[in-house]
């Protein structure tokens, strides 16, 4: 078994002098056993080893998103030295969902996205500045806003480590992680449009939110490209010039590629065009840019999020 994944992914996680807790549990017997150690023992080859074994005999691999104070014995809320993640787990349409989240005006570019079965991610964000209230609060508002698992959104959370076998399945799923930067995250980074008593509607939120708030910016930006499209104006360089426009964003490179497809797909889907065909365009148009894993899911989406928009229009 290759150890070099799961050594990147705490390694990059976590300081190497910081505690950590690692969970095995056994799909056989369903026993739990949790070693608390340093991110230096952990990463050791000799560690490595004996996890792999264990993993190869039946045993799942998890690390705590957390790290735990020095001398700390036991997972608890109370042991969490700091908040280090901010995640979200999505296990139902799983590629149509991440491809939302990776593109969203609402949330910055995810750190790690995990993937943890066929169709099933988790999601992860470092952060700095949350305490355990903000991180919880922050952790249900995702699993709103983007369909995530509402059970999985206590501060004391366990992820997959990838270089491991998902031993849930038969035959088992190698878990894999996909990085996105070291950029750390703060507070005001996530601008979610849901206020704290939307809480109670898991389930009922919608994917894409019904009528984002809009500056007048944007809203000039989406004319403007709209505009551009319509007369024949090709889609990279728009792309490229409104990327460079809009540096204030935090992702400009992204807003620009959404706004331009998005406007795209409308375009399109005005004009006639099939569905299943937009979808195919938008894939093959970002096919360089968006990894492969995503790059699918994010046309169908897109499409989709065009298909309502025209809808609303109609209806109002």
């Amino acid at each position: 078994m290759n150890l070099k994944p799961a050594q990147e992914f705490l390694t990059r996680c976590f300081a190497p002098e910081e505690t950590i807790a690692l969970l095995l549990r056994s799909e056989a017997t369903t026993k739990v056993r949790q070693r608390i150690v340093t991110v230096e023992q952990a990463i050791a080859p000799r560690y490595l080893g004996w996890l792999a074994h264990e993993n190869t005999n039946g045993v799942n691999i998890y690390v705590a998103a957390n790290p735990l104070r020095s001398g700390s014995r036991k997972r608890t809320k109370e042991s969490i030295a700091s908040v280090r993640h901010i995640y979200i787990d999505v296990d139902t349409d799983g590629d149509t969902r991440i491809a939302t989240v990776q593109f969203s005006d609402f949330v910055p570019t995810p750190s790690i996205i995990l993937s943890t079965s066929p169709g099933k991610y988790q999601v992860l964000w470092r952060v700095d500045g949350f305490d355990l209230v903000s991180q919880e609060d922050t952790l249900k508002h995702l699993a709103i806003a983007f369909g995530g698992d509402p059970a999985c959104t206590d501060c004391n959370r366990v992820l997959r480590v990838p270089g491991f076998l998902n031993r849930k399945y038969d035959p088992a799923h190698l878990v894999t992680a996909e990085y996105f930067g070291d950029s750390v995250h703060k507070q005001n980074d996530f601008r979610l449009p849901i206020a704290p008593a939307d809480s109670v509607l898991y389930g009922r939120f919608r994917l894409t939110p019904k009528k984002p708030v809009k500056h007048s910016t944007s809203e000039s930006d989406w004319a403007w490209v709209s505009q551009e499209l319509a007369n024949g104006r090709d889609a990279a360089k728009l792309t490229k010039e409104l990327a460079s426009r809009r540096s204030d964003k935090p992702n400009p490179l992204y807003y620009a590629q959404r706004t331009v497809d998005v406007a795209s797909a409308r375009l399109w889907m005005l004009e006639g065009v099939p569905h299943e065909d937009i979808v195919t365009m938008l894939e093959s148009r970002r096919r360089f840019e968006v990894s492969t894993t995503l790059c699918y899911a994010r046309a169908r989406e897109i499409t989709a999020t065009a298909a309502r928009m025209i809808a609303r229009k109609r209806i109002a």
